[in-house]
């Protein structure tokens, strides 16, 4: 199939688009760290290796097990080398498969027109305002580096007929610098509550994937029971809207939360997105099953 991504049955768009847009996240990183002395060596050789292995998927497949291990290996660099963990072995084991979980719930995530690009630029401005207002927890720079690649990337992708996805290297790339960043926020901050920064996706993503373990089926093979994708599919409801949505929900979330940071914050948005993720697949999954198959 190679860098070109023709639809097939489990896309969610139509006419051929260019995957590894994305690509662009893990160059302004590399910028980033040459302009700044290297100041997060493990994080840049993890996010290579991870960025590497993710390209080469996005040209030709790559087993899902090398994918799976490169994940973790790139993760622990990270959590070794950025100060962020100086706990118990059980704590790294526990926060790297958090940490895995998240980068493929932003792969999952990245399948019409203006999903990633706009999430993740209102998750880094969100950020940015915290470092800057709140908690400072990164390098500001680093945060607009990413935001000003987003814009890039949007101008390709947020539009009617997208030009290019982020693909796997843009999506897993992204997904990492924003893990690296909540964690170190949550950190500095004193409580993982700030993982409500990432709670839009981390809903859907989590539920869908939990969705499907009751249903008993092969989490590495490909599906369409995202909201968003029943939303773009079965509802028909315009990529860049669906998008909006999403863009919206999280924004309402960070604001939230940044005026009252905290558990019960915390709770509240998680539990308010997850009634509304159940109370909308109870109302319309069915147009899913009604279509048949995995990949429908």
């Amino acid at each position: 199939m190679g860098i070109v991504d023709s639809p097939h049955r489990q896309s969610s768009h139509t006419g051929d688009v260019v995957r590894g847009g994305g690509i662009i996240f893990f160059v302004a990183y590399l910028l980033w760290s040459f302009s700044h002395d290297f100041q997060w060596l493990g994080g840049m050789i993890g996010l290579t290796i991870l960025a590497g292995v993710s390209f080469i998927d996005d040209i030709r497949d790559v087993n899902p097990k090398i994918r799976l291990a490169c994940q973790f290996v790139a993760i622990i660099l990270m959590l070794y080398h950025s100060g962020l963990v100086r706990n118990s072995p059980h704590v790294i084991l526990l926060l790297s498969f958090f940490c895995v979980g998240t980068l493929n719930i932003f792969n999952f995530m990245d399948g019409i027109n203006g999903m990633t690009g706009g999430y993740s630029l209102v998750v880094a401005l969100a950020l940015l305002y915290v470092n800057t207002n709140v908690v400072h927890f990164a390098s500001s720079d680093l945060i607009v580096m990413m935001i000003l690649s987003l814009i890039v990337f949007n101008l390709f992708n947020f539009r009617l007929r997208t030009i290019c996805f982020a693909g796997d290297v843009g999506s897993l790339a992204i997904g990492f610098i924003f893990v690296y960043l909540v964690l170190r926020l949550c950190l500095r901050g004193e409580s993982m509550s700030w993982i409500a920064m990432l709670s839009v996706y981390l809903v859907d993503g989590g539920l869908t994937i939990l969705h499907r373990i009751l249903l008993r089926e092969n989490l590495m093979k490909p599906h369409k029971k995202h909201a968003y994708q029943i939303m773009a599919n079965e509802l028909e409801i315009p990529h860049l809207v669906v998008s909006g949505i999403y863009m919206a929900l999280q924004s309402v979330c960070c604001v939230v939360y940044i005026m009252w940071p905290g558990y019960p914050a915390f709770f509240a948005i998680f539990g308010a997105l997850t009634v509304m993720y159940i109370l909308f697949m109870k109302k319309f999954y069915h147009l899913h099953e009604n279509k048949g198959g995995i990949y429908n």
